[in-house]
């Protein structure tokens, strides 16, 4: 609903404008509770990222047979906050064992550490939050998309 409605005045909306409107009204909705997403199959997430793409295409102003993957890597920004890493003498965490056939390993207590163990040592030897969520960032956008 939403979007259909920014898509209407977007020729009237400047860039700012128009990304300042999708983020508070589509975005925000697609982070809420996104950790209860976490290991679903690609088919139950395909819907989100249609949004998500639609979502990228109005603010670009892309046509809808335009391939979206140049569209959503003009878009990939790191976000920088101004604050020391918590964790940074932490390299692996340990992860709890739980009964895998049950929904525990969709649990924070044992996806997170489960999460962060898989991160390349790079990503986690960040010295800084922005260092660290913009390694983290390109690190899900390469394996997102299999580039080198």
């Amino acid at each position: 609903f939403h979007l259909s409605n920014i898509a209407k005045i977007r020729p009237i909306l400047s860039l700012r404008d128009a990304e300042t409107l999708i983020h508070a009204f589509v975005s925000s909705r697609l982070d809420y509770c996104n950790v209860l997403l976490s290991g679903l199959p690609n088919y139950a997430i395909r819907s989100l990222q249609l949004v998500q793409n639609a979502a990228a295409r109005i603010l670009t102003k892309t046509r809808k047979y335009d391939h979206i993957t140049p569209v959503l890597s003009y878009l990939h920004t790191p976000y920088t906050p101004a604050r020391p890493l918590r964790s940074l003498d932490a390299v692996l965490l340990v992860t709890p064992s739980i009964n895998k056939k049950s929904l525990g390993f969709r649990a924070f207590a044992y996806c997170a550490p489960y999460l962060w163990n898989t991160l390349p040592l790079h990503v986690k030897e960040a010295s800084s939050v922005e260092n660290f969520k913009s390694r983290l960032k390109t690190q899900l956008y390469s394996l997102f998309y299999s580039l080198p």
